[in-house]
């Protein structure tokens, strides 16, 4: 169980690591102007979001769902692992929206500015607060003895 656990944390740190430098190589690709940046942009971008962050979240649901199979009626009963999930669901689907913005950067269809990507990129930092509070924490009670 340590294992699947080091793994799922391992997967999930390099999950955020593309949620935190995506936004960022968006708010310089869309302050650029010339085309040989822009075009070094995208292929950032596109090793980032396929090749780093993507893998990463699969595998962080995947060593995730493994551990909750080692124990998953007591899991279940827990309020905390409950709004965790619920926040995992969230930013997998801010994940899914970042993937929407790569796309439109690839097609030369950007509609917003570097602020609004400024702002954006400060998103993963709520989820990770919460996400790793209720983890370690685990306000809201404990059923049982699960570590």
């Amino acid at each position: 169980m340590l294992w699947v656990k080091a793994f799922h944390i391992i997967f999930m740190v390099t999950w955020f690591s593309g949620l935190f430098y995506l936004p960022r190589l968006f708010v310089y690709h869309s302050m650029a102007t010339d085309s040989i940046s822009m075009e070094r942009f995208k292929i950032m971008e596109r090793k980032l979001y396929f090749g780093i962050a993507t893998p990463g979240a699969m595998l962080t649901v995947f060593f995730g769902l493994w551990l909750i199979s080692f124990d998953f009626h007591g899991y279940m009963q827990n309020t905390w692992l409950h709004i965790k999930l619920g926040l995992v669901v969230l930013l997998l689907i801010y994940h899914l929206y970042l993937g929407k913005l790569f796309f439109a950067f690839k097609a030369d269809r950007n509609q917003h500015s570097h602020v609004f990507y400024r702002i954006i990129n400060e998103i993963p930092v709520l989820f990770l607060v919460a996400i790793v509070i209720l983890a370690v924490v685990r306000p809201f009670g404990t059923i049982g003895t699960l570590s």
